[in-house]
Formats: C-alpha cells, sequence, structure tokens
C-alpha cells in the first residue's frame, strides 16, 4: 500500500484501489483494477433534504461501456441506450448490501454510479464494483462507516477457487458470490448444482477470509488519510407523544396484526392510523409525518414483540410451518404449459411457451455473445397487492426476482441435443403476501413438467426469515409480508431433495453469523423437503409428450459434403422444401440440420425431403436407377438424387456385351447392386450381381468338347 492506493493478492492476481485518481468532483470515488478489468465508482449524497423520507433514497447505477472489450455498439444510434438486464441486475447486486450499512436515519438522496472502463472478460466485474462502492463511500465524507468485501466463489477440482476466471467458471457447479463485513455476513448470491448446504457454508467460511483482508486494506488506509465524515441529524421522536399514541393503539393494533388476512388486516391497520391522522389540520405537514413515523415504528416494535417474546406469527403458524399450498396444473387449454402455484396469500400463474432456433434470445453485451435459450419473464402487476397503477414496462424488481427464478431452474434444463426447444416461462403474480419469488420457482417447475419437458431434476424454492433482538434470535420459515417487511432477512433458498441450486440473501441489519445462516439453509432444506411432496402428489412426472399446440422439431446430422445439396443452387432445393412442408429450417456448416413445423406430419415429410436429397449409396444394396449417360465402357446410372455410379459393360450380363448401346437406353430403368464405393466416392454397379449364372452344360464342357464329332472335324483341320 503506497500513498492512496492498495494492492492486495487475491488468487494470485494484484486487486489494486486508488482512491480520488479521478472524478474528484464527486464526494468520493475509486478507481480499480483486477488483471486488466478496470473499474471506476463514485458516491456523491446531498447535504439538504428537499422534504423529509422516511426511507434512505439510494440510486445505484452500473454502466457497462463497449469500448471496454473493444466493441462498438449495434443498432441504428451506435451508442449505449437503456440499461441492459446484465447492467440492472449487477445494481442491484450492488445495491442491496450497501443499503443495510447506512447509519439509522441518513435519508439523504445518494447515488452511486460504478463504469466499466476496460474488461477483459476473464476477471468479472460484479465484485469490483460491490468493493468500488464501499471504498468510494468510505473515503467520502458521506457518513458511511463500515466498509465491506466481495469475493467470487468457484468449486472447481473438488476444492474452492476465490475469484475464478470466466473460462474456469464455466467447470464449476458453483457461482457464488459473498459480500461481508469485519463481523459476519451481508450478502449471498450463488446458482449451483445441487450444492449440499455444509458445502455451501464451507465455501462462504473461505470466502470470508478473502473479505477480511480486502476490509483490513481499506481500514490501514483510511487510518492513514484521517478522514472527517459530516454530521447529520435525525429528528427526534417526541418520547412523550411516542408513550401517549402507543398507550392508545397498542391494543387495537395487535389484534388487527392477528387477522390472518392480508387485507382485512390491511383495512384495520389503515383505519388506526386514520383515526390518529384525523385531527390533525391537513396543512401541519410535519405533525402529520411525525404521526405517521411513529405510527410505523409502533407497529414494528410490536410485530417483532409479539414474534420474539411471545412466539407469535400474524398467522398463528408455528416458526417451521408452511402455508398451505395448493396446485393447479395445466389449467389453459392452449398454452403448452400452465400451473396455478399458491400459497397462502401468493398466487404464481405460470405459463410455458416452447419455441423454435428462430425465438432464442440472442446476446450481444460484454462477454455474452451467443445465444440464450431458456428465458424466465416475472411480471408484478399492481393488482397483486391491491393497489392502482399504470402497466409499465419490467422494472428493477421484476427484472432481479425473474432472474433469481431462472437461476434457480437453469440447472434443471434439457440441453439441447435432448430437447431442442427454446423455453419461455411467464410468472405472473396474480396475489402476493410475500415470498413471490420462490412460488415462480415452484410454479414455474410445475408449468415446465405440464409442457413435458424432461428436466433433470425437480425443484421448489422457500423464503426464511429472522428477527433478531439483543442476544436473541428466531428463524421465520415461508415468511409472509409483515415478516419481510418488518424483519432483519430474507433468505430465498431454491433447490433439490439432494441439494441447492440458487441462494438470494438479504439483510436489514448490518450482519448475520455464519452459523445462523447455517441454521437458515438447513430449515429451508427441510421446508423445500415438503413442498416437494406436494409438487409430487399433484403431478409425479414430467408429461410423456408436449402439447398439440406446441411446435414439432427434429434434428437429423447429414454429410458435411451433402450441406450445398440440400441447399441448392440459388438456395432452390431449400426453397422448395421449405414452400411445400411450411416448415422452418437452419442448416449447420456442422451438417447438423434442425426442422421446425407446427405439426408432425410437415416435420417428417421436410425430414423425408431431406434424407432423399442427403442419402448415400451403401455397398450391398439394391437400387432402382436411371440410365442417365452412355460410354462405349459402360453406363452411368443415377441411382439416388444427384448420386450416379458406373455400370461398366462387364458387369452388365454373364455372357460378353459387345456393344452397350445394345442392352442399355439412356432414360431406361434398371436395378442395380452397388458392389463398391472407393476414396473418391467412386460407385461400382452390378446388373448381373442381381441374376444367376447359367448352368454350365455338360454339352459344352472340355471333355465332352472332344469327343464330339464337330470338334474332331474342326480340331483335325485347324491341325493339318
Amino acid at each position: 500500500m503506497s500513498g492512496d492506493k492498495i494492492n492486495l493478492e487475491i488468487n494470485n492476481r494484484t486487486l489494486s484501489i486508488e482512491i480520488s485518481k479521478i472524478g474528484r468532483q464527486a464526494d468520493g470515488s475509486a478507481y480499480l483494477r483486477y488483471g486488466d478489468t478496470i473499474m471506476f465508482v463514485s458516491a456523491t449524497s446531498k447535504k439538504e433534504m428537499k422534504e423529509p423520507k422516511p426511507f434512505l433514497p439510494l440510486i445505484v447505477d452500473y454502466r457497462e461501456n463497449t469500448y471496454a472489450a473493444g466493441k462498438i455498439p449495434g443498432g441504428f444510434f451506435k451508442r449505449e441506450g437503456r440499461p441492459s438486464e446484465r447492467e440492472i441486475l449487477v445494481s442491484r447486486l450492488i445495491d442491496r448490501p450497501i443499503r443495510s450499512l447506512f447509519p439509522d436515519g441518513y435519508f439523504y438522496d445518494t447515488q452511486i454510479v460504478a463504469l466499466l472502463l476496460s474488461a477483459d472478460l476473464e476477471n468479472e466485474p460484479d465484485t469490483l464494483g460491490l468493493i468500488g462502492a464501499s471504498a468510494a463511500l468510505y473515503f467520502s465524507d458521506i457518513p458511511f462507516t463500515t466498509p465491506l468485501g466481495a469475493v467470487k466463489v468457484g468449486y472447481i477440482d473438488n476444492s474452492f477457487v476465490i475469484n475464478p476466471t470466466v473460462k474456469k467458471l464455466e467447470e464449476s457447479p458453483l457461482d457464488m458470490v459473498v459480500v461481508g463485513t469485519e463481523e459476519g455476513i451481508v450478502m449471498i448470491e450463488a446458482g449451483a448444482v445441487e450444492m449440499d448446504e455444509e458445502k455451501i457454508i464451507e465455501g462462504i467460511s473461505i470466502a470470508q477470509e478473502e473479505i477480511q483482508k480486502i476490509i483490513k486494506a481499506q481500514k490501514d488506509l483510511y487510518d492513514k488519510l484521517k478522514i472527517q465524515k459530516r454530521e447529520f441529524s435525525v429528528p427526534e421522536i417526541d418520547a412523550s407523544k411516542y408513550e401517549k399514541i402507543e398507550k392508545k393503539i397498542s391494543s387495537s393494533l395487535k389484534k388487527a396484526f392477528l387477522i390472518q388476512k392480508k387485507k382485512e388486516k390491511e383495512k384495520e391497520t389503515k383505519e388506526i392510523l386514520d383515526s390518529l391522522l384525523e385531527p390533525i389540520p391537513e396543512e401541519n405537514e410535519d405533525e402529520i409525518n411525525e404521526t405517521k413515523e411513529i405510527f410505523f415504528q409502533i407497529q414494528k416494535k410490536l410485530v417483532r414483540d409479539l414474534i420474539i417474546k411471545e412466539g407469535i406469527r400474524s398467522d398463528g403458524r408455528g416458526f417451521d410451518d408452511i402455508r398451505p399450498i395448493s396446485i393447479d396444473v395445466g389449467i389453459l387449454p392452449r398454452t403448452h404449459g400452465s400451473a396455478l402455484f399458491t400459497r397462502g396469500e401468493t398466487q404464481c400463474l405460470a405459463t410455458v411457451t416452447l419455441g423454435t432456433f428462430e425465438d432464442v434470445q440472442r446476446l450481444n453485451g460484454l462477454g455474452e455473445e451467443g445465444e440464450k435459450r431458456f428465458m424466465l419473464h416475472y411480471n408484478f402487476p399492481p393488482f397483486s397487492v391491491g393497489e392502482v397503477a399504470f402497466l409499465r414496462a419490467p422494472g428493477r424488481r421484476e427484472i432481479g426476482h425473474g432472474a433469481l427464478a431462472e437461476k434457480s431452474i437453469l440447472r434443471a434444463i434439457p440441453d439441447e441435443d435432448t430437447f431442442p426447444y427454446t423455453i419461455r416461462i411467464v410468472s405472473d403474480i396474480l396475489e402476493s403476501n410475500g415470498s413471490s419469488s420462490m412460488a415462480t420457482v415452484c410454479g414455474g417447475v410445475l408449468s415446465l413438467m405440464d409442457a413435458g419437458v424432461p428436466l433433470s431434476m425437480i425443484i421448489a424454492g422457500i423464503a426464511i426469515g429472522l428477527v433478531h433482538e439483543d442476544d436473541r434470535y428466531l428463524l421465520l420459515t415461508d415468511i409472509a409480508g409483515p415478516e419481510d417487511h418488518f424483519g432483519d432477512m430474507d433468505l430465498k433458498v431454491a433447490g433439490t431433495e439432494k441439494g441447492i441450486t440458487a441462494i438470494q440473501m438479504d439483510l436489514k441489519i448490518p450482519f448475520i453469523p455464519i452459523q445462523v445462516l447455517k441454521e437458515g439453509l438447513l430449515k429451508a432444506k427441510n421446508a423445500r423437503t415438503e413442498v416437494l411432496k406436494k409438487m409430487n402428489d399433484a403431478l409425479p412426472e414430467p408429461k410423456p409428450d408436449i402439447s398439440p399446440y406446441a411446435p414439432r422439431i427434429i434434428n437429423l446430422m447429414i454429410n458435411p459434403e451433402k450441406v450445398g445439396d440440400v441447399i441448392g443452387p440459388a438456395g432452390k432445393h431449400i426453397k422448395k422444401i421449405l414452400a411445400q412442408t411450411n416448415s422452418k429450417i437452419e442448416i449447420e456448416e456442422s451438417g447438423k440440420i434442425t426442422i421446425a413445423a407446427a405439426n408432425i406430419e410437415s416435420a417428417e415429410k421436410a425430414l423425408q425431403m431431406i434424407r432423399e436429397i442427403t442419402v448415400e449409396a451403401e455397398v450391398g444394396k439394391v437400387y432402382t436407377g436411371k440410365v442417365v449417360r452412355l460410354e462405349e465402357y459402360g453406363g452411368f446410372v443415377e441411382i439416388l438424387p444427384n448420386i450416379v455410379g458406373l455400370l461398366h459393360i462387364s458387369e452388365i450380363a454373364h455372357h460378353r456385351v459387345r456393344n452397350i448401346r445394345d442392352v442399355l437406353k439412356m432414360g431406361q430403368t434398371v436395378r442395380v447392386k452397388v458392389l463398391a464405393i472407393d476414396e473418391d466416392n467412386k460407385i461400382k454397379l452390378s446388373k448381373k450381381a442381381l441374376e444367376e449364372a447359367p448352368p454350365s452344360s455338360s454339352e459344352f464342357s472340355p471333355d465332352r468338347q472332344k469327343k464330339s464329332p464337330f470338334f474332331q472335324k474342326r480340331y483335325n483341320k485347324d491341325r493339318f
């Protein structure tokens, strides 16, 4: 470490962090380098509030400049436009752990901007963005005093690897981001292939060791720079007013909280709040806001006290109980697959559409070139929570929840050779009272099974909550809305009976110990097993056939040299096939052909037409062909489309043929047998091989000839 710069080694590569190297007009900035991947992160926060807000208005924007990888943006305008899904997901990744580390009561507009300046496409930038946000805030005058560290964890050759390269990560059954502070874990984001809970905890423990190094380096430099943090004041609540309101509403608020139906609970709660606000004149905005804040604090305290002190959940369940589950499969007759999954007052309608090779999503981001054949899109309409709002394009919440559910199911999707379809799941949340993303996992898997997709594993999801007070804590299985809203943790876990396929953990407290996290994962496993049993009762296995309304796809391999024959001159052959079968056909240079049609009859007709063009002659097989050319030494016979073999004059008959035109005519149909195919694909044909040789006549045997009078006469004449 020298000057305003940090250097430390992580997995044999240097991570460097320079403070205020560029972007010095921001309140704080960090310039990070890992390999040839370079990230710039700035942090800016207003010093005044235009109007009081009861929350931290934090904006996090991550952008990938295409010049970072030496690319020019596609499209007409040739410049970066709205953020991609990947950029939104990384923005959320940075936002979630940072938000919980700001001091209580700091409600000033704050923005973090992370710009990817250089991408070596080997070292992923997401963890750099997290570390950069920590450094930009920590080394500024913004009152952010808890630095964090972040690493990526893979599992390669039976051992954990910190910050594996992109290429190495492809070999790993685990892709996990771990974010922590000096005291414990703050956030986890992971995708896995049935990874055991104990293994996950082991990987997190190893990650925490590297995280401590990153934090220590930041703290050492911070002590050296002696940065002064700005002061801010938090409006204090009038204690006497708080006590008065609490005494007035506690009893009725408790009764409202214990109402099990969400709408009725919200109605009663609103009536209590309205009774407090009614006497206050509308122009007294400060008093109204103060009363609302007091009401919120009383409500939060009541909910948490009931859980932690009295052991009471809002709907009367035990801490390990799952809300009632109902499942309806195949409820939409014209979709390719559908399922309605309801857990308590959270309801997901999941539908599956099976598409062809033309429906794949083409990726063009940094390090994302290629195609994506499995997509999951999550929608959260306002009516699902009883609100009124315009239906807009998907926001960050929808994209984030959809990505988590997609990651949870991805490892179960069969490969293209097994199931050559593009697959799209749409999850419409029809009712929400907590854990809609995990309901999407369950509903999505059931809809895939209803669509006849041969999944390699069956996956369910569950959310675990936490309430922590002083030295006591309680973990809650399958959290409902109020437990998520007033609780301290949202731990979403998806997986099979064998292990985990995805994790997402967010906190509202600064950290949790690894032991608490371990308990949460084990609770999630027990609950997941129960949900899987319910799913099995509804649909034990994927349906054997796909929907009659789904396209039919057939794959075949041909000799790569025949690709040109299928296409034909100026596309003549392929155009004919497409016109006659109304199908879609994709031809690859490797010889792989994919046929897609609305029905199996059209697909098989296209298949037959291609086979007729590409079929190859086989030695020993008999064909009926047409004579297309005559030469003195034999005839050329077209035995298959565009396949011609030589029928040599000596292979026409068992007797000697003096003139080829005496036995063959142009256009004549003739049955022949393939005798051989040489290295140059020249085909040798035979007609006489299909005919029995005439029996040897004893009358013309050599011994008999010598005894015949005619033979003797000729013999003597020639002799003398």
